[in-house]
């Protein structure tokens, strides 16, 4: 199809649907406000560590399969993302010293429940069936509270951490149908499509570096620092791009994939849906190398902390649902979580090392059936235009796989790819 396909943002999803919609043939030209791209995955030098972090630790499973498969469009570097060989999450509890390391099996049967040495301590075989009830809730606008036992031991340790980690809200008050369906892509897959993988060197040497260089090689075009301002409509389309400098007029054959913020895209087009409730996630970020031996990444309960990363430079912790965090001092936090980061990796009495606290106020979309059911689909009422965004109706809540595949979705949409759309289904 002739004319060319205007991408607007360059965080993940808009990067998803430029590639995809160059590996098509397309002229793609995409526009960023800011002066770099990625959005809210990416890496920057933060001087009060002396140190390249990411603007939040991000956790993928070897199941994201359109993550894996953006990955390879790209010509990611080998090693861009690292993880164990096999399906292993370590888990500490703060409170009563245990450790534990969580281990399901490779194939789809879950044997690994009638093992002992692999589940949580102190759980039975049957206390496992508990989820079942999300699946049945899924499609009714029921809460995960509404679909299972949201107490009891292997809820506290294994249930809460790993659905407040993916849905970022309170699990208990989230929407059934998202976590049906990051159980169905990664657990209920077996333990091949739960590998947890980390971009140890960074999402922007992951993610970003290879699509901008995939979309250069392809002939595209990446503006930066160009803010839309509004869109020239008639009746079913869009004419008009107005960035702060000037306008951009359409040609008859090009086409839109508005990829930006929920409430960003909602002042762009007045009667669109989105979600009105955003939850926070709070980072902190230490400058001291990992002891040897540290696991790349270990689940925390009794505590603030909740994931802690050990990368080769740096140990960063990941707390979701922060609202209540927000108002407190950055300096009591690092304080806080240093001390639980000291014991939990055999440091306990250390001295604070250089950090950061990361506040991310807006991080995701509340995960609730009510936020749920305002997310809209890629296709709009403008012939010319898609959406794109880890907000949009992607049946995944606000993660990196969710962000991929609305960008491919918004492409299949101008390039009627019925795989992808299907696929997205």
């Amino acid at each position: 199809m002739a004319g060319t396909v205007h991408v607007l943002g360059a965080g993940l999803a808009g990067l998803s649907a430029a590639v995809r919609s160059a590996q098509a043939g397309q002229r793609v030209v995409v526009h960023e406000a800011a002066k770099q791209a990625g959005g809210r995955c990416r890496s920057y030098y933060d001087p009060a560590l002396g140190l390249t972090i990411d603007n939040g630790n991000h956790l993928l499973l070897s199941g994201n399969r359109d993550a894996l498969d953006f990955l390879s469009a790209v010509g990611a570097p080998a090693g861009a993302l690292t993880g164990p060989a096999e399906a292993a999450f370590p888990f500490a509890d703060l409170v009563t010293g245990e450790r534990w390391t969580l281990r399901p099996n490779a194939g789809r049967l879950p044997w690994w429940v009638l093992a002992a040495g692999r589940r949580v301590p102190g759980s039975r075989a049957r206390d496992y069936l508990a989820p079942l009830g999300i699946f049945r809730g899924a499609g009714k606008a029921a809460t995960i509270g509404e679909s299972m036992a949201c107490e009891g031991l292997l809820w506290n340790r294994l249930w809460r951490p790993v659905l407040l980690a993916a849905l970022n809200t309170e699990p208990s008050e989230s929407d059934a149908g998202l976590a049906a369906t990051i159980l169905r892509e990664t657990l209920g897959a077996g333990g091949r499509a739960c590998r947890p993988l980390v971009a140890v060197e960074g999402l922007s040497t992951a993610f970003v570096e290879p699509a901008l260089a995939f979309l250069a090689r392809a002939g595209a075009e990446i503006r930066f620092g160009q803010r839309v301002r509004g869109l020239g409509l008639a009746q079913d389309r869009v004419l008009t791009l107005d960035f702060s400098d000037g306008s951009e007029v359409l040609e008859p054959g090009d086409r839109v994939v508005m990829a930006l913020p929920a409430w960003v895209a909602a002042d762009l087009l007045p009667g669109l849906p989105v979600p009105q409730e955003h939850r926070s996630i709070v980072n902190a970020h230490f400058a001291v190398a990992p002891p040897a031996g540290s696991p790349l990444i270990l689940g925390v309960v009794g505590g603030l902390t909740e994931w802690l990363f050990a990368y080769p430079d740096r140990l960063s912790v990941t707390i979701s649902g922060a609202d209540r965090l927000l108002d407190t001092p950055r300096e009591d936090l690092a304080a806080a979580i240093w001390d639980e980061v000291a014991r939990l990796t055999g440091q306990a009495g250390a001295p604070l090392p250089r950090w950061q606290i990361v506040k991310e106020k807006r991080a995701t979309f509340a995960a609730t059936p009510q936020e749920a059911g305002r997310r809209p689909g890629a296709r709009t009422h403008l012939a010319n235009l898609a959406l794109a965004g880890d907000w949009t109706a992607t049946g995944l809540p606000s993660t990196i796989e969710g962000a991929i595949r609305s960008g491919a979705v918004a492409a299949a949409i101008f390039t009627q790819d019925r795989a992808a759309l299907r696929g997205a289904a």
